[in-house]
């Protein structure tokens, strides 16, 4: 998989997090969410950004399910 880039996010007062990929927002995480989000942030965080926004698909998948070697 790729590596996601640009992701940033940022902790609020209120306890939500909000998560911003290229300076727009992306998400925005509240009560158990957020704080689950914060626990598991300290590995990679890029990754863990992009996958908790849904942003780790490119668009090949459905290319991808036509390849000889993926075809059932």
């Amino acid at each position: 998989m790729g590596e996601a880039q640009g992701f940033v996010y940022a902790q609020r007062a209120d306890g939500s997090v909000v998560i911003t990929h290229h300076g727009r927002v992306a998400g925005t995480l509240r009560g158990g969410r957020a704080a689950e989000f914060l626990a598991e942030v300290d590995g990679d965080p890029q990754l863990v950004m992009a996958r908790w926004t849904g942003n780790y698909r490119r668009g090949n998948e459905r290319a991808a399910r036509q390849h000889p070697r993926n075809r059932a």
